[in-house]
């Protein structure tokens, strides 16, 4: 399975990408909303991995996009630490969502697998 990553944590990112390729995934990862979705646009991806909170482009509004350019694609939504009321807002709007998978970092790699299973299964 192709998957994009897009988190402006460097660490995060390669800590994901170990984990995906070590489950014999294709990973692409990108630092910004922007950059994701030129990747998306220029390869199919069968999943991405979005961080909710980043400084260029939220979560949410990349999640909305990605949904907009390709309905169907399985995401999974990633978050650290605790925002208040507006974390749990996207957080709800985000679990309401079909073929969307929600995990907090930390994360242990196996509960990655885990997330990117559910959403590709919620998005069948």
């Amino acid at each position: 399975m192709r998957i994009l990553v897009i988190d402006d944590d460097r660490h995060v990112r390669a800590a994901i990408k170990t984990a995906l390729d070590a489950a014999n995934h294709d990973v692409i990862t990108v630092e910004t909303g922007p950059q994701g979705l030129r990747a998306f646009d220029e390869k199919a991806f069968d999943a991405a991995i979005v961080d909710v909170f980043m400084l260029e482009m939220d979560g949410m509004t990349l999640i909305k996009e990605l949904r907009r350019r390709a309905p169907r694609v399985p995401i999974v939504v990633i978050s650290g630490g605790t925002y208040g009321a507006t974390a749990l807002d996207i957080l709800t709007t985000a679990s309401g969502l079909t073929g969307v998978a929600y995990l907090q970092k930390p994360f242990r790699p196996d509960q990655l697998i885990a997330a990117v299973e559910k959403a590709v299964r919620g998005a069948g």
